[in-house]
């Protein structure tokens, strides 16, 4: 089967409910986490993996976490990429610099899967 077959399959089949919810904001929305936990059976199924990048990017003093997932086929060659960025606040209220890191990349991989 051809590599944007896989794809293609994957987009349909993978299911990604929202499985969280926002009182404060009354809204639902899917983590990273129920994104990956969705997907898994289907990389199982097609013989891929998903490998996952974040790094550390400044832009006109401002900072970003840039996250890039990629699938690999079962030879080990990559046949799709997708990036996601976030920009980290420079404070929120409640939270330390690792704490804002680490939401930021949470939003970031969110949105590269």
């Amino acid at each position: 089967m051809e590599n944007k077959n896989i794809l293609s399959e994957m987009q349909t089949e993978l299911k990604a409910p929202k499985g969280q919810r926002n009182n404060f904001g009354n809204y639902s929305y899917r983590s990273a986490e129920d994104i990956l936990e969705a997907v898994k059976p289907l990389l199982a199924k097609h013989s891929v993996a998903l490998l996952s990048n974040d790094d550390i990017v400044e832009v006109k003093d401002r900072v970003y976490v840039k996250t890039t997932v990629i699938l690999i086929d079962s030879e080990r060659k990559a046949f799709a990429s997708a990036t996601g960025w976030a920009r980290e606040d420079e404070v929120k209220k409640g939270m330390d610099v690792a704490q804002i890191t680490g939401s930021s990349a949470s939003y970031s991989s969110k949105r590269a899967l």
